[in-house]
């Protein structure tokens, strides 16, 4: 059976699901929405997919359609996910489920409710690197004392991955620190209990703070030091060291080093490379074989939850 597909969001984000589905057996893409018909248009013709609209209503109306995969501006996506387990499809979602955490409680009780396949695009939990350390931590054979963590990026404009101007605002603490706040719960196999955050100066057109620090504790006493900022003009992305019982490992996107920088290889650690490609497999796996996928809305909401407490203790101030 094919499993059909709609995406929604046509940008950067859009844009690698479409390669990574490229590379998956019996999906298929039958429609895209977008913002911009036109820019929309031009991404359907080159994946030669055949419906264009600026609607998602109108997707979900496509009796043959499965699932969607949302790529749209946070502020979306909770109330996008929602449309689409009412109208009885399977949804993934791009990270951050929510940036209300009762949002994302809603979408959770409709995913009870419906039974559909739900996932959030927490992709660290499938890029190689992290899977390889998961794997020894499932294994017995390392345990997470301190993860210190850099997401560092240079966005002083409001810019996407592809460096075109951006129509939402992104976020240091709803979208980049999900990423982190989620990996460490889900490595240290272990709540989070206790969060700290301090963010500096407030930017004065973007409305954002540009730079931010959070210290989480999990329930075993693991700890984590996450720094973000979207002024370091320097090397980009996250980079993540792992301190534990019996080494430390340091993750930079797919590559994987000990503490001493000897490479360590993760090529055969999954049937990809590709985090997006690997997570994208996941939810078609989990639609065709009637399961919970890794990374469902479920298991992520603990991390809106944190995100929730550390935002009311920024505005507090």
């Amino acid at each position: 059976m094919t499993i059909k597909v709609a995406l929604a969001g046509a940008g950067a984000f859009g844009i690698k699901h479409l390669d990574g589905i490229k590379n998956i057996p019996d999906v298929e893409v039958i429609s895209v929405i977008g913002r911009d018909l036109a820019k929309t248009q031009e991404v359907a013709d080159k994946y030669g997919i055949k419906h264009v609209t600026t609607d998602l209503n109108e997707s979900l109306a496509i009796a043959e359609l499965d699932a969607v995969i949302l790529c749209t501006p946070t502020q979306m996506h909770a109330s996008q996910s929602i449309a689409c387990l009412k109208a009885g499809k399977h949804v993934q979602v791009e990270i951050p489920l929510c940036d209300i955490y009762k949002d994302g409680q809603e979408v959770a009780a409709l995913q009870k409710e419906t039974g559909k396949v739900a996932m959030v695009g927490h992709t660290r939990r499938f890029n190689p690197s992290h899977q390889w350390v998961h794997k020894k931590i499932q294994a017995g054979e390392f345990n997470i004392q301190q993860m210190d963590v850099q997401t560092y990026f240079f966005r002083r404009t409001n810019m996407n991955a592809l460096g075109q101007a951006r129509s939402w605002t992104d976020h240091l603490l709803w979208h980049h620190a999900a990423h982190t706040v989620d990996l460490f719960a889900y490595q240290a196999g272990s709540p989070i209990v206790k969060a700290n955050a301090i963010q500096g100066p407030i930017h004065p057109t973007l409305g954002i703070a540009m730079d931010m620090s959070i210290q989480l504790k999990a329930a075993n006493g693991a700890i984590c030091t996450l720094s973000l900022s979207f002024n370091n003009d320097g090397p980009l992305g996250t980079f993540f060291r792992y301190i534990g019982d019996t080494g430390t490992y340091i993750a930079r996107y797919d590559d994987l080093v000990n503490g001493k920088e000897e490479k360590i290889d993760v090529s055969k650690v999954d049937v990809s490379m590709n985090g997006i490609e690997l997570q994208d497999r996941e939810f078609f796996a989990a639609i065709r074989e009637g399961r919970e996928p890794n990374s469902s809305v479920h298991q992520v909401l603990d991390c809106y939850r944190v995100l929730h407490d550390l935002e009311q203790q920024l505005n507090a101030g």
